[in-house]
């Protein structure tokens, strides 16, 4: 625990010092004033706490647990729990840089900030599971709130889990708090469209990319002629995928932890969802050859979704890479050297921050809807999805041209902007 205290924040994660490097690559290519630069780097605030549990057989076993809020500028913190085995406070940092970038490039009234518990759910029976959950809400009470920072699920955590934060949070307060979490179920205060809305907008965005792409000539194709593979079928790789696949375009290869399965002539997404909530694994899929994570990303398809977890596509594996179009499913899949290398190769990459923004943004809507107790159904959900991440794809792709920059670079400069002029407009306290 100490040593994640003393040197994890700056020296642990790749997934860190890559987002440090992309700022500072944006902030060089915009002219930002160091002043907000150095600010940017650090978090506004994080706990680290520990989280003891009795477990099934009677012992207590205690958990490492942490929140960091990077910066509340533009309003409350606003970011997922994860519960995973690889958890630390510099992941979980930069993680909640990367949300204030998100929530400030698609224009939300909300602020960066992540949470994550180092465990390995699937090790933990549902009852263990639901202590773990509530002992850490109570023990990061001091800093969650409606209108101080909303978690909500991320790798390893669902709606149950934001049910059982909500519940813990209400008991203290005394009265139902629904604005405290984001992804709930419907039935205690969450959104239709939640659960889809992260890998529906991978799929927005990259319908927007051809279209520009066609416009600027540099390509000519349309998403019903296309092939993908997504790397990583979870929550958001099984929407994109059956979004796409809805679009007409062939998805020939998905991948979980234990591997891929891959079919030339695209696979049958409703057999193999059916497979996958069965077997809870694509291992063993019969209808389809079996491949590497490793295979899959290499394949030569039009468009790869990475949307697993951060570092997946690296120095060593980015020449094996042949997709035209890359849209980020999952939260820095690219190394910065690698996105790069694919940028000056032609590869279209459509950065985290924008891809997969569709889950905050339908998060922002369940806490609109449960602070004024007003909801709104599925329809209305995705036109608003739609419409924002149509609006900050056409501003990400516009600074593209501006500054002549690859649309990672582009879309951090369109966060940075909103942001360095709120805090100009704030100033410093004292």
């Amino acid at each position: 625990m100490s040593h994640n205290l003393r040197s994890g924040l700056y020296e642990t994660s790749p997934l860190y010092q890559n987002a440090v490097m992309d700022l500072e690559m944006a902030g060089k290519t915009m002219g930002l004033s160091s002043n907000v630069l150095d600010r940017l780097k650090m978090p506004k605030k994080a706990m680290c706490v520990s989280i003891p549990v009795r477990m099934d057989d009677g012992s207590v076993k205690t958990f490492e647990g942490y929140r960091v809020q990077h910066s509340t500028t533009l309003g409350p913190g606003k970011g997922g729990i994860r519960f995973h085995p690889e958890v630390n406070l510099s992941e979980v940092s930069a993680l909640a840089m990367l949300m204030t970038m998100k929530c400030s490039l698609v224009g939300l009234p909300l602020g960066g900030a992540k949470g994550g518990i180092r465990v390995d759910p699937s090790q933990l029976s549902r009852a263990e599971q639901q202590a773990l959950t509530r002992r850490f809400t109570m023990e990061i009470i001091s800093m969650i709130g409606p209108e101080q920072d909303i978690p909500a699920p991320d790798v390893g955590t669902d709606g149950q889990h934001m049910a059982w934060m909500m519940d813990t949070y209400s008991m203290a307060k005394g009265h139902a708090v629904p604005g405290v979490v984001t992804g709930k179920p419907m039935e205690i205060g969450g959104s239709a469209g939640r659960p889809e809305s992260t890998g529906r907008g991978v799929v927005y965005v990259i319908e927007h990319a051809i279209e520009l792409l066609k416009k600027q000539n540099k390509a000519d194709f349309k998403l019903n002629q296309c092939t993908a593979a997504v790397h990583g079928f979870g929550k958001v790789g099984t929407v994109a995928a059956d979004e796409l696949a809805m679009r007409g375009c062939k998805v020939v290869a998905v991948s979980d932890f234990f591997g891929g399965i891959y079919d030339k002539n695209g696979l049958d997404l409703k057999d193999v969802n059916a497979y996958m909530s069965k077997n809870r694994t694509l291992k063993g899929y019969p209808k389809a050859e079996a491949i590497t994570n490793e295979q899959l990303i290499g394949l030569n398809v039009d468009i790869l979704v990475p949307a697993a977890i951060d570092g997946v596509i690296t120095r060593e594996n980015m020449k094996n890479v042949k997709a035209k179009i890359i849209s980020e499913g999952a939260n820095g899949p690219i190394t910065s050297e690698a996105q790069q290398y694919l940028e000056s190769q032609g590869v279209y990459i459509i950065p985290d921050i924008l891809a997969n923004a569709g889950g905050v943004i339908v998060s922002y809507f369940e806490w609109v809807q449960g602070l004024q107790q007003f909801f709104w159904n599925e329809k209305e959900v995705n036109e608003k999805l739609a419409e924002i991440m149509a609006r900050a794809f056409h501003r990400v792709a516009g600074n593209a041209e501006k500054f002549n920059c690859g649309m990672k670079t582009a879309a951090l400069i369109t966060s940075v902007e909103r942001l360095s002029q709120a805090m100009l407009l704030r100033g410093l306290f004292p």
